[in-house]
């Protein structure tokens, strides 16, 4: 095993093969913006559709939400979004750059293999004054002159903020959602009229979100439009313990990253918050954490205890009651939520980085694969005709296929560098449709992992390939 995975090759692959292009590169780009291409869009897709699956399908306590990305201003005064959603931004004298105090520090820390961080250590809550000392006293410099004189780090709202109505400058202030959680909870009153669940239960919701923030350049890590797969579950914590319920969505999120996902099991982590990371609001928040080349970092939020302040506040706002009457002791409460947060972006790069792999195979060749799950693999069988006089006879065992499972129809080189090729996009099992499959009406069948191949009926494929799927 040869790979050392660095965000260039990732980057570099994703181009090539179609999973990542640069956003608007034709007019020079956007500045950390970026297209998913045809494997990408898909891989994207089969991460929310195992995620829904798991979660919202096969689960009896819990419903899907689709809220609007643009909602009333009120709500983001009433969420504490308009007030302090802010990250400590600082520009450097010399060349006018601007970056973030408290991921300069992380980089640092990263970089010289130190746990040093500034007094009352905090993230980005950390108190602007102990960044500043702290950046001075490492000369940590800026990454675009390397100069280290900065202004002191002030605090910058990171959501983006628009018009509604159509005359230019007249319309009313609104934002583009930072979070899609608050769309969970401004509908908490008419899910629970409608689907009538009982307490415990959760609502999930996929969508975009968009925050205005300083971006360090780590590919799609973090990114100023993207899309969060989150959850609120909510519950009454007089009968079921905050604490049992804590744990097991921090089982469950990891599960879910390894073993629905396949996601490197030794490059994750759990993480509980130091009490000062929390928000004021919180009891206790869990982060799966994954080893990207820039370090550990943040995959997903296994578990927030949010307790019932996003209901209470939106009561207090909105002046309508957004309580549960339990049917049982027909006593009315405020739900209590925990709140598992995925990002999608995060785990796409994470399965990338946890799927590349570089192998020494024959004449000394390196091979370099992507050894995604089958399910995760945007492409699930490539059918590959030997010769050209055979393309009609495959294109038809491709057309029934293609009913069950991802299909490519590759026609173009030598096998060998088919196979390369199927390899590099991460396609479990190759069919090869040469003269003997006339003959017998079978296939050899190639293993991606293993490259082994083995001989099997056409008509036994669609059950095999299932099974190998499960």
């Amino acid at each position: 095993m040869l790979e050392v995975v660095t965000m260039e090759k990732i980057i570099a692959l994703c181009k090539r093969r179609g999973f990542i292009f640069p956003g608007s590169e034709i007019y020079g780009g956007l500045a950390n913006s970026w297209d998913y291409g045809p494997l990408g869009s898909q891989l994207i897709k089969n991460i929310k559709d195992t995620w829904w699956s798991t979660f919202v399908e096969k689960r009896m306590d819990m419903v899907g939400l689709d809220s609007a990305i643009l909602m009333n201003p009120t709500v983001w005064e009433a969420s504490g979004h308009v007030a302090g959603f802010s990250d400590p931004l600082m520009d450097c004298k010399k060349c006018k750059a601007r970056e973030r105090a408290d991921k300069m520090v992380e980089k640092w820390a990263h970089e010289n293999s130190s746990d040093e961080r500034p007094k009352n250590w905090a993230g980005e809550k950390t108190p602007p004054t102990d960044l500043l000392a702290f950046i001075a006293e490492k000369k940590i410099a800026c990454p675009n002159c390397k100069s280290s004189d900065w202004t002191e780090p002030k605090a910058f709202n990171l959501m983006f903020k628009t018009k509604q109505g159509v005359v230019e400058d007249e319309g009313k202030d609104i934002y583009m959602r930072p979070e899609t959680a608050q769309g969970i909870f401004v509908n908490f009153k008419n899910v629970l009229e409608t689907s009538r669940k009982k307490l415990p239960f959760g609502i999930a919701q996929i969508g975009k979100a968009f925050r205005n923030e300083i971006t360090p350049g780590n590919f799609i890590y973090r990114t100023r439009e993207f899309e969060q797969m989150e959850i609120e579950y909510f519950f009454d914590p007089e009968q079921t313990p905050w604490e049992d319920l804590f744990k097991k969505w921090k089982s469950d999120s990891m599960d879910f990253v390894t073993e629905k996902l396949g996601i490197d099991k030794k490059r994750v982590r759990l993480r509980d918050h130091d009490p000062d990371e929390l928000s004021h609001y919180s009891k206790g928040t869990t982060d799966v954490e994954f080893q990207y080349p820039f370090g550990w970092s943040e995959l997903i939020a296994a578990g927030a205890y949010r307790t019932d302040f996003d209901l209470k506040q939106h009561e207090k706002f909105s002046g309508q009651k957004l309580t549960y009457l339990d049917p049982y002791t027909n006593k009315t409460l405020t739900p209590h939520v925990i709140e598992p947060s995925f990002g999608v972006g995060r785990l796409a790069l994470a399965i990338l980085l946890s799927s590349y792999h570089e192998e020494k195979v024959e004449n000394d060749e390196t091979r370099v694969v992507l050894k995604f799950l089958p399910k995760i693999a945007p492409i699930t069988v490539a059918v590959l005709p030997l010769v050209n006089k055979l393309n009609e006879q495959a294109q038809e065992l491709a057309n029934e296929l293609i009913k069950n499972f991802r299909i490519d129809f590759d026609t173009s080189g030598s096998i060998g560098k088919r196979y390369r090729r199927q390899d590099e996009i991460g396609t479990p099992f190759c069919l090869t449709f040469d003269f003997q499959t006339l003959e017998d009406q079978t296939v050899t069948i190639r293993h991606r992992d293993t490259m082994t191949q083995e001989r099997i009926k056409t008509t036994d494929l669609k059950a095999y390939l299932i099974e190998k799927m499960a």
